[in-house]
């Protein structure tokens, strides 16, 4: 059996292969090849014979296992920040990289990363632009406001038509007048692509399996979880069944507080706002919505926020249980309830 570390770039991947004779390792090989010669790389795998290969889950890591996973015997991600022993070596190149790759493949010690399913894939990617459309909106919008408040003149319904009329008819100078009309024209623009990501969406939960289609369903019992909340969650976390308990899954939104001990010293740190930025800010905004409208959570944070003496350690505290909540009707199929709470 051959171990196949490899390290891959935009331009280029680096390749070390190591056998094991006995109970030494020595490296049998080390190539490099371009990322453009396709063909070449998948020649090269395909005469190794019987292998496992290991790549870091980086943004490119796809195209590459599309092009070797059937020839190899085992492929594996690794997880880039638990392989800190590559990050944080001070002889660092892209062979050394390889080397330790392979190596750790071999020691059956690599610290393994989530490959999403190309379903998966495609809802993440609908659902990222949402989220990167919706923020330019906002800046969009603010830049406004700020404009209008500039002249004394901000309303608040400066986004509908009457307020845009507003807009058009305030005393501005040149420059100021020329910059509204670029972001009037932008936010426009950027309204109808939400519209049109709004509906791919749509069109996309339209073919759901029924796995999807049933997860849908549970989350939809949820008091204020709406399609977009839903589609945050079941694009972000995949299969919730790769994660062992509730715990994992909020290290993974970034909820989990961090954790510092020393000489029998304790201190609990803020959260560590590792993982799925976006899954974070949907359980936070949920938290809000379910606070301000629901008494049960409203009595949570309320208790919270006596404990802790601080309203957004309060709301972080709802949100995580929010996703615990989430996580176990997801995991059992089942409706939301809230006397099981």
């Amino acid at each position: 059996m051959k171990y196949v570390g490899v390290d891959l770039h935009k331009q280029s991947i680096s390749v070390c292969v190591m056998v094991k004779d006995g109970e030494q390792r020595k490296v049998e090989r080390r190539c490099r090849f371009q990322c453009a010669e396709a063909e070449k790389i998948r020649q090269f795998f395909v005469q190794l014979g019987t292998f496992q290969v290991v790549v870091e889950a980086t943004s490119s890591y796809e195209w590459f296992l599309l092009l070797i996973e059937d020839v190899a015997n085992r492929w594996m991600l690794a997880h880039p920040k638990k392989l800190r022993v590559i990050a944080e070596s001070k002889n660092k190149s892209d062979k050394i990289d390889a080397y330790v790759l392979a190596e750790f493949l071999l020691l059956d010690m690599i610290p393994e990363a989530y490959r999403p399913t190309p379903r998966v894939r495609e809802h993440r990617v609908l659902v990222r632009h949402r989220d990167r459309v919706q923020r330019q909106i906002t800046a969009v919008k603010s830049k406004l406001r700020h404009k209008a408040a500039f002249y004394n003149a901000d309303q608040p319904n400066l986004f509908t038509a009457q307020g845009r009329k507003h807009l058009a008819e305030m005393a501005m100078s040149h420059a100021d007048r020329f910059e509204c009309q670029a972001l009037e024209h932008q936010l426009v623009f950027l309204q109808s692509q939400l519209r049109a990501v709004n509906q791919e969406l749509a069109n996309f939960a339209k073919t759901a399996p029924v796995a999807e289609r049933e997860a849908r369903a549970v989350l939809a019992t949820m008091p204020l979880v709406g399609p977009v909340t839903t589609d945050v969650v079941l694009s972000e976390t995949g299969d919730v069944r790769r994660f062992k308990s509730a715990k994992r899954i909020v290290a993974y939104a970034g909820l989990d507080p961090g954790f510092r001990e020393s000489a029998g010293k304790s201190k609990q740190l803020s959260i560590t706002k590792e993982g799925s930025r976006l899954l974070r800010w949907a359980m936070i905004e949920t938290a809000w919505r379910l606070v301000g409208k629901t008494a049960r959570w409203r009595g949570l944070f309320e208790k919270l926020r006596a404990s802790t003496g601080h309203k957004k350690k309060a709301i972080v505290g709802v949100a995580r249980r929010i996703l615990c909540v989430l996580f176990a009707m997801l995991r059992d199929g089942k409706a939301y309830r809230p006397a099981a709470e």
